[in-house]
This record gives C-alpha cells, structure tokens and sequence, in this order.
C-alpha cells in the first residue's frame, strides 16, 4: 500500500511509524506551502511543557510551491533550536548517542526547507532502523484514492489532541519530564528516539499495526 505525507521538520512519531509499514512512500513535492504545520515546526518535551520550535520561512506569497520555499537565516534559529533540544533531551538515555547525527542540521544553511527535512528525514530513518526509498509527487493532486493512503491533511499539530485522531492513545513510554507533566503522546521522533533508543523501531511497529 502507497503513503503520502508532506514533508515536515523532525516529524511526529506517527509520520515515522507510517513510513514504516507501507511500500512505497511519497513526499508531497508540489503543492503550496501551508503555515502552522510540521513542514517547518516540531514539537518536544522540556522542563516547561511541550516546546514548539518552528525553522522561518522566506515565503514571497501565498502560492510559493514548497520545493521554493526558502530558510530565513535573519535569526539565530538555529543555535535557538539547538539550544533548546539540548536542554530537554540531554537528560535522556540516548541523547548523547545520537547528537551527533543531529548537531550538523544546525551548524550547515541548507537554502531550501524540503533539502533540509529530506536530509533530515534520511538520518531519522537510518536510525529507526528503517530501509525505505522516499519519493516525491511530480504534480500537485487534491486527493489520492486506494491503494493510496493520503496522510497530508491528518498530520497535522491542530489534530494531535482530538479525541478522533487515529494515534491520540499512544502507548506511554519513559520520557525525561513526565514526573512534571505526565506522559505526553504525538511528539516529534526526537523524542522517542532519546527515549528509546534501540527500542524505536520496535515500538514504531506497534504503533504502526
């Protein structure tokens, strides 16, 4: 069965977990770059609550096509960013293991948002121990029937706390700060992966049946 996502920053942990049960898998390339979604913010856990970190976008209009949508370097985002991933996952079991996969993301300027997330994807993959090419759509269409499962609209931060949503149960899992805020479900893979670990791929399938 085919999947379609958008494309999206450190994406949640049930975007992961779809990627790792379908066959073929496809990256939204064409349509129009949308505000407020995962294509440029994730969310993490710190010691106040879920944190929201978004990458700014240089966004000439309102039909600028994602694969043109430009990073704005005008501010320091992505020491901001580094700074506030340390500060929540250096406490994890496995933070230090995997930080130097990640810290490069914020050293390098990548020009293109969908550069960015696709070289990001690739290590998040490589590390949850799946083996999956990712593709893109040559052309922009509204809605996809079967075999294709069209995930674009659903992932989507509005959603992640609705009653309706098909992953709002995740399984709890140990995180750095539940003893504050309990545990806390539809985060980005970062997350689970300085969380579990090893253990990742394992409960992706879990999530994924």
């Amino acid at each position: 069965m085919n999947l379609i996502l958008t494309t999206a920053y450190f994406p949640p942990i049930e975007y992961i977990a779809l990627i790792e049960n379908k066959s073929a898998v496809f990256i939204e390339g064409d349509e129009n770059y949308q505000r407020q979604s995962y294509r440029n913010r994730m969310l993490i856990v710190t010691a106040n609550g879920v944190q929201q970190l978004s990458i700014p976008v240089v966004q000439n209009h309102s039909k600028t096509k994602i694969r043109d949508v430009e990073v704005d370097y005008k501010t320091e985002w992505q020491k901001q960013h580094w700074r506030a991933i340390t500060a929540a996952y250096n406490n994890s079991p496995f933070f230090l293991y995997f930080q130097d996969y990640f810290q490069p993301f914020y050293e390098k300027k990548h020009k293109f948002l969908l550069d960015f997330n696709t070289e990001l994807l690739a290590v998040l993959l490589k590390l949850c121990q799946i083996n999956k090419k990712i593709l893109f759509t040559e052309e922009f269409q509204a809605s996809y029937e079967m075999p294709t499962l069209d995930y674009r609209v659903l992932i989507h931060p509005k959603n992640r706390n609705r009653p309706s949503y098909p992953f709002a149960n995740q399984e709890k899992y140990k995180q750095v700060f539940d003893d504050r805020h309990g545990f806390i479900s539809n985060l980005s893979i970062l997350d689970l992966l300085c969380n579990k670990g090893n253990q990742t791929k394992q409960y992706l399938k879990m999530l994924s049946k």
